[in-house]
């Protein structure tokens, strides 16, 4: 596996293509626009710059990384000579749906293809194509160049020689890769997405204030980031549909998103992303 496809470069997709590409990948980065492209690879020079910085990468491997990077504002031309697509859209099924068809009609018959996504069916993106066997979860945490786990996700046909392949390839990418199997929110968004939405169940019923529910997870819990800080970076909109996957998936009411949550998405509360979320920001 020498060349991959990153469709899209927000902030999971240009983190993908930056391990893979300091990693000694060519990537082609696949967007809609121009501008979006450019922003893409504005924030991979940024953190490459912020690594070279801390003494972590050489000025020489900085600028290997980013001669590996190539742009693309299309996918039939993006994906058309590599060997592992990995789709980093938002959690959407229907535009997933829609990329993964035009993915699967253009790319190489021996490429896998990858889905990012934190809580979507792998199954259920893999039935799309004409080759679920090479289908896979391969889901990164933010923020990409640093943290450390990869949820190896399989669906219901994925052939066990592309598990190996993508748990291998994790490894090379200096990532803890952990298979799990194909159920709603995977391990980490099943576990982590209830104990957010009761933080913000907390705040809607008066039980505490945001801060002194992430101080009690900080303090108590020993958790490096309160939960509703968390859901702020996340994005309250990307923890809203998690957690309607989680409820459509299950049909359990302990899914049910808070009102809070469903009411602060609705005002453009979003976090980190709009500049205030449960806390504000610069």
């Amino acid at each position: 596996m020498k060349k991959v496809a990153v469709i899209g470069g927000g902030t999971m997709g240009n983190g993908i293509v930056h391990v893979f590409a300091m990693n000694g990948y060519d990537v082609n980065l696949v967007e809609t626009k121009k501008e979006f492209a450019e922003r893409a690879l504005n924030t991979i020079d940024k953190n490459l710059t912020r690594m070279v910085t801390k003494e972590k990468i050489s000025e020489a491997d900085k600028t290997a990384t980013l001669e590996r990077i190539q742009t693309h504002l299309d996918i039939a031309v993006g994906v058309k000579d590599v060997d592992l697509v990995v789709e980093a859209v938002p959690e959407v099924f229907e535009l997933k749906k829609k990329i993964f068809t035009e993915i699967d009609a253009n790319a190489p018959d021996h490429a896998i293809l990858a889905s990012n996504t934190s809580s979507i069916s792998i199954t259920k993106l893999a039935a799309v194509t004409k080759r679920p066997e090479k289908f896979i979860g391969m889901h990164f945490f933010n923020p990409v160049p640093v943290m450390k786990l990869v949820e190896v996700i399989n669906g219901l046909e994925t052939a066990d020689e592309v598990t190996d392949k993508i748990m291998e390839t994790s490894k090379k990418l200096g990532k803890y890769p952990v298979p799990a199997n194909d159920f709603p929110g995977f391990v980490s968004n099943r576990v982590l997405m209830p104990m957010i939405n009761e933080a913000i169940f907390c705040v809607h019923e008066g039980v505490a204030k945001p801060e002194h529910v992430d101080e009690v997870m900080k303090l108590g819990m020993a958790h490096p980031m309160g939960p509703l800080r968390l859901a702020d970076f996340i994005g309250l909109d990307v923890c809203l549909d998690i957690l309607n996957v989680l409820y459509d998936g299950f049909k359990d009411p302990k899914y049910r998103p808070a009102p809070l949550l469903v009411k602060m998405v609705d005002a453009g509360k979003l976090g980190d992303k709009t500049g205030e979320g449960f806390f504000k920001y610069d």
